[in-house]
């Protein structure tokens, strides 16, 4: 088996000696090359040609914004409609991030060692699965994406990363706090679009999941659409306002379990549809934040990658 190892030197916890210890480890089991990413978006051209040179399976060293580059191109000449998950390379995530949401979601370790350990056992063993993506206009994602609020808050969480700062659980809660109180002086902007049906309307955030979790908080996962799954369409959930202390508590309420009444929407299992806005919104990806949007289609596109987990 040929494999491609692509490795983001600049992810929070991906080290030299991390790096070396799974190279020693994929060498035991595969024909290895290992690249190594120079700049953003370069994991995307590095599994592209891996793809092109016919590698069979593509190793991430990183975090998740690495498996979303890597994962784009993979699919770079993909059918948007779905499936081919059996011509293309597979995959193989060894977390380095901060969150490392993709790896864990899909039951990998979340320290590097014991993922690749995993992985291993995993090739001896020919164990895999099929998920299926999600696509915002003409880029895939793999676990969640957002407008609003959500966004808001990762743009600032890169801003301060920037700076030399660390993305830590504290940083992300300190940011949602600052950003739902600027929120509170504007009027919800976004609207749900689904085919046939009337639009859901007056939206202050969007987030739209692919699987479960949405994210991590340290050890806790955070679920606001517990039913999303790699194996079905994409689940939306929308709070109507921030201004309301319904609103408040119910966004409050994602620390504890999923969030519920008559501020919260929430739609399960959607093929397609689009998240459109009067102003431009912050827009993020897998947690890669993505600039602003105005209008922005999804897809779900059903059995797009095998997995090795």
């Amino acid at each position: 088996m040929r494999a491609l190892l692509v490795v983001n030197p600049k992810a929070t916890t991906t080290t030299e000696r991390t790096r070396d210890v799974l190279v020693r480890a994929l060498r035991s089991e595969v024909d290895l090359t290992v690249a190594t990413t120079r700049r953003r978006g370069h994991g995307g051209e590095l599994a592209r040609q891996g793809a092109a040179d016919g590698v069979d399976l593509v190793v991430t060293l990183g975090g998740d914004g690495t498996v979303n580059e890597v994962v784009n191109g993979l699919l770079a000449d993909a059918d948007p409609a779905g499936g081919g998950s059996d011509r293309r390379p597979a995959l193989a995530v060894v977390p380095g991030g901060s969150t490392n949401v993709f790896a864990r979601a899909i039951g990998l370790p979340r320290e590097p060692t014991e993922g690749t350990g995993a992985i291993l056992e995993a090739l001896r063993l020919g164990r895999s699965r099929t998920v299926g993506l999600g696509r915002a206009d003409d880029r895939y994602f793999v676990f969640c994406a957002g407008l609003g609020l959500d966004a808001a808050v990762i743009r600032e969480v890169e801003r301060a990363r920037l700076r030399g700062r660390t993305a830590t659980a504290g940083r992300y809660l300190r940011a949602a706090a600052r950003q739902y109180l600027v929120e509170l002086g504007e009027e919800p902007a976004l609207a749900l679009e689904r085919p046939g049906e009337e639009p859901d309307t007056g939206l202050a955030t969007a987030l739209v999941q692919n699987g479960a979790p949405w994210t991590y908080l340290g050890d806790r996962p955070i679920d606001p659409n517990p039913d999303a799954s790699f194996d079905k369409g994409l689940d939306v959930l929308g709070f109507r306002g921030l201004r309301s202390p319904g609103s408040a508590w119910a966004a409050l309420r994602m620390l504890a379990g999923p969030p519920r009444g008559r501020h919260v929407l929430r739609r399960h299992d959607l093929s397609e549809f689009a998240v459109t806005s009067h102003r431009p919104e912050p827009f993020h990806l897998d947690g890669d934040y993505l600039g602003e949007r105005q209008k922005v289609r999804f897809l779900s596109v059903p059995d797009a990658v095998r997995v090795i987990c």
